[in-house]
Order: C-alpha cells, then structure tokens, then sequence
C-alpha cells in the first residue's frame, strides 16, 4: 500500500488549496484515510478523517481549528482522498501528511484522530500560507 499526498504550495491568508491523497495497492474506500499536519518545533497533529461504510457513504472527521473552513471527501473511481482548504490561517502552515489504516474498523470518530489508528504514511506536502 504506498500513499501520495501532493497539491500544496504558497498561498497568502484567505486563499484556498486542495490537497490530494492517492492510494495504490488496495481500494482506498476500504479504509479511514486520515490527514495531519506537523508544523516546525511542533508534534503532528490530527486534521481531518474520513470513513467509509458498508452502504458505500462515508462520515467526515474534523479537528476543532479547521472545521467549517477544511472538507475532506474521497472519490472511488480515482482512488484519491482530497482535502478542500479554504480562508487559510498562518497556523495552517505546515507539512500536511495523508495516512490510511491497515484494516477496516468501525469506531467512533475520536480514534480517527489518533496517529495510532493508521498504519501506512503519504510523505507529506508542504503548505504555507503567508499573511
């Protein structure tokens, strides 16, 4: 299973990006995809989720600081899981990283928003959002 994240970039506050996860080697609708973020001198942390259901619809996952501005959605025939930004924040910037788990799970949306709860790694892409 290998992940690509790609689609960050400069931006100055207010604008918007779309961060792209690409999964290879399995169906990514299979699995919660997850994004995270880790700005310098600081610990990763959790962005966004998403989760597929056995009727094939999913449920979004949102950290606090990004909800109502960040919409993280996936599309089956791309294989991709997109992470929509918009009115980026100077605190947006950072290394965004995608992640998926190693098998399904079905639990409630706080263990999404644990790093122990993925086991395969995008490398990450670099957002800046200047002021």
């Amino acid at each position: 299973v290998q992940l690509q994240a790609s689609g960050g970039g400069l931006v100055q506050a207010g604008g918007s990006l779309r961060l792209s996860c690409a999964t290879s080697g399995r169906t990514a609708s299979s699995y919660a995809t997850g994004w995270f973020r880790q700005a310098p001198g600081k610990e990763r942390e959790f962005v966004a989720a998403i989760r597929w259901s056995v009727t094939t619809t999913y449920q979004a996952y949102y950290s606090d600081s990004v909800k109502g501005r960040f919409t993280i959605s996936g599309d089956n025939a791309k294989n991709t899981v997109y992470l929509e930004m918009n009115s980026l924040k100077s605190e947006d910037t950072a290394v965004y990283y995608c992640a998926t788990e190693g098998r399904t799970t079905y639990y409630g949306g706080s263990y999404y928003h644990t790093l122990g709860a993925y086991d395969y790694w995008g490398q990450g892409t670099q957002v800046t959002v200047s002021s």
